[in-house]
């Protein structure tokens, strides 16, 4: 086994990892390893890092199956795994792959996998091995065109609703790939080269290869105090003064359960009607928003459930599923919106969905099996407030 690292080098990595992860914490950290040399460092380093804390590393490799040679890079990694004492697990990216949009349909698919098997092993934090370089090449990126954002030290899975409740930490976000690669070769560590990080058919091939000026990370945001309500039905109630256009982003998002982020031109449009003082409703991304004197109602739009109706969701009994990515609801059940439903409720439940918006009753889960809300008898949670907390920077650090 590779003995323990003491250098600066990976104390800078130690230090970001002791003021976000939880101090004593019986759930494993997770860590992406690529094979690559930026993941090669992070597996070694946060090895170090886990049998020093007394923490569980769980080492999870993604095989995209786009290269001939990715089942011995998979091997590999399951290698330095063994040799570190980590548990592994390998996962794959499984079908047909597009001919348009391979590396964000590459990156979705290995996001939502890292994320599910990082929930099914009890895990919160998956570590990630972006560095200063990427940040460069986000930047390069931007200024040819793309909407590709920075890596930012901690945030969100981007995964929804497989990333729920986890996080992702970049530890090594202020150190440079040649840094990085100067400490491998210096150890005698050898790592993989994707032929893809060079086919400059690719944004970020074109974007490393042009060897872009230094960016500055970046920072994190800065942010008035939340101020928001919540319902059963997941309709966010937000101060208006505390509105910026990063909020009402983030907002719709979690208020319409979806994972695309609203258009530019859309959110300029809602910032213009913010800036005034009068009542209006409005539409972004598939959530409501009605705009009161003092505060804004986010919420699923009904008018999205009639056009795109969230397929069924059928939950076995002791199991939890996810509907319209809004609502985690325990089995069993078979679950459909409420609208067209809401007759067939029992009194007592007819009664408490007086009290929800009216345009938020529509989008209620309705179970067909018990003929009720799972909102409004405990049977489901909604996701919508954490996920906004989250989202938001509240939440700055692996929960204990």
């Amino acid at each position: 086994m590779r003995g323990l690292i003491d250098d600066a080098f990976a104390h800078g990595v130690h230090a970001v990892l002791d003021r976000r992860l939880a101090p004593a914490s019986a759930a494993p950290v997770a860590l992406a390893l690529s094979g690559g040399g930026d993941s090669v460092a992070l597996a070694l380093i946060a090895a170090d890092w886990a049998r020093a804390r007394g923490r569980a590393l769980l080492i999870l490799t993604v095989d995209h199956r786009l290269n001939p040679a990715s089942g011995g890079w998979t091997r590999a990694c399951a290698d330095l795994a063994a040799q570190l004492r980590a548990d592994f697990l390998a996962l794959a990216w499984e079908g047909q792959k597009p001919a348009a949009g391979l590396p964000a349909a590459a990156r979705a698919a290995r996001h939502g996998l890292l994320a599910a098997a990082a929930r099914a092993a009890g895990a919160r934090v998956i570590l990630m091995a972006h560095t200063a370089s990427d940040i460069d090449e986000a930047a390069a990126m931007r200024a040819a065109g793309s909407t590709t954002p920075s890596p930012r030290e901690w945030a969100p899975s981007p995964a929804w609703p497989e990333g729920r409740g986890l996080f992702l930490l970049r530890p090594m976000l202020h150190l440079s790939r040649a840094a990085i690669r100067q400490w491998l070769a210096a150890r005698g560590e050898t790592w993989i080269e994707d032929p893809a990080n060079a086919d400059l058919r690719f944004s970020r091939a074109r974007a490393r290869a042009a060897a872009p000026a230094p960016a500055e990370a970046p920072s994190e945001p800065e942010q008035s105090p939340l101020e928001i309500e919540t319902d059963l039905a997941g309709a966010l109630r937000v101060s208006r003064a505390s509105l910026t256009p990063r909020l009402v982003a983030l907002a719709g998002l979690c208020a319409a359960g979806t994972s695309r982020p609203p258009r530019a031109d859309s959110l300029a449009r809602i910032a213009a009607l913010l800036a005034g003082e009068e009542a209006w409703i409005a539409t972004l991304a598939g959530a409501r928003l009605e705009a009161g004197a003092r505060d804004v109602l986010f919420l699923r739009e009904p008018g999205e459930l009639s056009r795109r109706p969230p397929p069924p969701l059928v939950v076995q009994a002791g199991k939890a599923g996810v509907w319209d990515g809004r609502f985690e609801i325990m089995g069993p059940g078979r679950i459909v919106a409420l609208a067209g439903h809401a007759s067939r409720l029992p009194t007592m439940q007819r009664e408490a969905l007086q009290a929800l918006p009216p345009k938020a009753r529509p989008g209620l889960p309705f179970d067909l099996d018990t003929l009720s809300s799972p909102a409004l008898t405990g049977q489901a949670v909604s996701l919508v407030e954490e996920r906004l907390l989250a989202a938001y920077g509240v939440i700055d650090r692996e929960p204990a």
